[in-house]
Formats: structure tokens, sequence, C-alpha cells
């Protein structure tokens, strides 16, 4: 009997969500602002968030982690060109999106998205498919902290499957690509969409599963990196790779497109940006440096683990 309902999605969300705000506060030592938000009546879609936001913290200069849960009457034509017998069908679209700016250039930029839609068709029988992943962008090389996050992220996605490692790093490697200029964002991660291939059930775990690895994949680096000196040369090349990072969202993100074009909250959608970032017109680094090396060595696609 199927035990997925859009209430079990929601509570999963929001637990994780105060789950990981809760430990970057306490890593942090400062607090998370909580701004409530609910869409106006009359407005397309109808629903409610909770966007939760540190700035200028000792750790991280910029920490953002958004719920929200939106419910609309009739499911868009790029969501059911795969299923049309949901055509037209009412929806309920739920998620947890986070992008932490850390201080420190040592530690690097982490960003993970879980989603969940659930559609009722005429026949009544609820019908969800989910997405999401997490991905880590360094500003310096650390093979060892590669190794760790990726490693996490297929223990995470083993009990599902020996495929989905694979194919989830590949998705996120070819998604997370700054085409125009031929370079990954990162070193990558795992990425999945448009997902209920082992049925609702199993599929509702899996996403369950990557979602509840993330303090595990990422805290250790911090902890392990956020007290090493820097000055400010490595601030300015932080400052500089920052810029990388906003070209992505603006340019080929696609969450980042549809958010805005469909009317969503703009403070939210854009509080993956970071506080502060520059660009060079002309940005050479000598070879031998560990500027230099981290596009030309680590920003590529390889195999972590």
């Amino acid at each position: 009997m199927n035990t997925i309902s859009a209430q079990a999605g929601r509570l999963f969300l929001l637990g994780l969500q105060e789950r990981i705000t809760s430990a970057v506060a306490a890593l942090d030592g400062s607090s998370f602002v909580a701004d409530a938000w609910e869409k106006a009546p009359g407005e397309p879609l109808q629903g409610n968030g909770l966007t939760q936001i540190l700035e200028q913290g000792k750790v991280f200069e910029r920490a953002g982690c958004g719920f929200s849960h939106v419910r609309g009457a009739s499911l868009p034509p790029s969501a059911t060109q795969h299923r049309p017998e949901l055509a037209g069908a009412p929806f309920e679209a739920m998620g947890v999106s986070l992008v932490f700016h850390p201080r420190n250039p040592y530690v690097p930029t982490v960003h993970m998205n879980v989603r969940m839609i659930a559609a009722t068709p005429a026949s009544g029988e609820l019908v969800c498919w989910f997405g999401g992943g997490m991905d880590l962008t360094p500003y310096y090389a650390f093979k060892e902290d590669a190794v760790h996050f990726h490693q996490v992220c297929k223990d995470a996605l083993a009990p599902y499957g020996e495929d989905k490692y694979p194919r989830f790093k590949l998705w996120c490697d070819e998604y997370f690509c700054l085409k125009h200029r031929q370079e990954q964002r990162g070193i990558g991660g795992v990425f999945f969409d448009d997902f209920n291939e082992l049925g609702m059930e199993r599929s509702f775990e899996m996403l369950q599963s990557v979602a509840n690895s993330f303090l595990a994949a990422y805290m250790p680096i911090v902890e392990a990196r956020q007290s090493t000196p820097f000055g400010q040369h490595e601030r300015d090349f932080q400052l500089y790779r920052r810029g990388r990072y906003v070209e992505f969202n603006l340019v080929w993100d696609r969450g980042t497109h549809f958010g805005l074009q469909s009317g969503g909250r703009t403070e939210s959608i854009l509080m993956s940006m970071p506080p502060l970032c520059s660009w060079s017109y002309r940005r050479e680094d000598p070879p031998e440096s560990a500027e230099a090396a981290l596009t030309r060595d680590f920003l590529v696609r390889r195999d972590w683990v």
C-alpha cells in the first residue's frame, strides 16, 4: 500500500531544514533569521515557505536554506512532457534548497537541493516524483575533501543500486558546467531529476538518504579548513571564483530561471548569490600557483572514488 503523501514530504523537508540550519548555527556561533512567507490570494500558485538566512557570521559570510511548498490547479506542460496522463492535474511541489558561502577561501561553497512533486490525476491515485542532489565548489584544491564528499554521496546511494552513483555523478558534471567558458563550476557531486523509477516509496527513501547525508558530506570539510590562515591574495581569488558561481546561476541554472520567470519570490530565489564577488577581464595566474592548479587540474571531470 502506498504510504507517500504530500504531508509526509512536507514534514521530512521541514525537519531537514531545521537539522541543517541548527548544525550550521552551532558551528558558526550565529543565528539564522527566519523569514516565513505566503503567496497572496489570486496568484497562479498558492502556498508558503520558510527562508532561513545567516549573514556575516564567523564561518559563513552567507548561508541560505529555504523551504517552499506551492500548489497549482494544473501541472504546466514542462512537468508533463513525459507523463501525458497527468496533463491538467492539480499538483503540489515542495523542496529544500541551500547554498552556503564560507568566509575562509579554503572552505568550499556547497549547494544542495531536494524536491518532490505530487499530482493527482483524474483516476484519483497520487503520483509522486523526486529530484535533487548536492555539489561542492572549492576555491583551493584538497583531493581528500573531494574524495570524502563523493564517498558520502556514493554511500548514500549504494542501497538503491550500483548504477545510481555513476549515473547521478555524470548528470551532476554535465549540469554544473559553465558552457560559455567550457569550465566546471566545481568538483561535482550527484544530481537527479524526474525520478520515480524505484516506485514512489523507494524513490522517496532514496531522496531522504541523499538529503540526510548532507551534513556528513560537508561539515567535516568545514571543520578541517575553517581555521586555515589566509590573506588578501586568497580572498581576492575567492571573490574572483565566486563570479563564476554567479555566472552559472544567472546564465544556466534552470531553477533560477523558472523561479524568476514564474513570478517566484525574488529574495528567496537569489539567496544563493554570494554577498561579494568580482570579475577580472583577463586574470593570469602563474602556472605553478595553487590558483592556476585549481582550474587546470581540479575543476575537471574525473572519478574521485
